[in-house]
């Protein structure tokens, strides 16, 4: 049986994540969203994030799934709600991600009501700031935009509608051509 999870510091915290970042697959094809999967990184770790993200392998993901249906290699984001686990989060995972390539990690630390969003660069996550409307927007995701305070207060209204501008970005257009095009080389 499953570790028992709290609704309001876990479940529904994960499933704004999931209805965000949901929002964003279906309007991106060749992105594929999991809920809780086992991730194979290495020998030595296959954590199960709240929330992955990632580019289809057929399209240039870095990332695939092995015969039994398991990823293999980082997805290129992973995402964990954070209520009694934030040490673990920000520290021993963050540091295995690291390692292992993730380009995103999100945590959202509900306690303190935070949300980290890093980027990797040059082999070190580096903390994304929010821009002066309250949005961070993905680096590896063009046109995954995401209304920070919005989301931290439940407004998923407002999340959504944030999300909508990044999809209607030429950024985004740019982004699902690119993954077309690696598709259609692949095939």
């Amino acid at each position: 049986m499953a570790s028992p999870l709290r609704f309001e510091p876990h479940a529904e915290p994960q499933g704004n994540l999931i209805g965000w970042l949901g929002n964003y697959k279906i309007a991106t094809p060749d992105v594929r969203l999991g809920d809780n999967p086992t991730v194979r990184l290495d020998m030595d770790n296959e954590p199960q994030p709240d929330v992955v993200l990632l580019i289809d392998a057929t399209a240039g993901g870095q990332s695939q799934l092995d015969e039994d249906g398991y990823i293999e290699g980082a997805p290129e984001l992973v995402a964990e709600v954070a209520a009694s686990s934030a040490s673990i989060d920000l520290h021993s995972k963050k540091r295995i991600y690291r390692r292992n390539g993730v380009p995103e990690y999100i945590v959202w630390r509900v306690l303190d009501n935070r949300l980290d969003w890093f980027s990797l660069e040059a082999g070190e996550y580096v903390l994304l700031e929010a821009d002066a409307a309250g949005v961070i927007k993905s680096r590896k995701f063009p046109g995954l935009w995401l209304a920070v305070a919005a989301l931290l207060s439940g407004d998923m209204v407002t999340v959504l509608a944030t999300l909508q501008e990044g999809l209607n970005s030429a950024e985004h257009g740019e982004f699902v051509q690119q993954l077309a095009e690696k598709r259609s080389q692949s095939a």
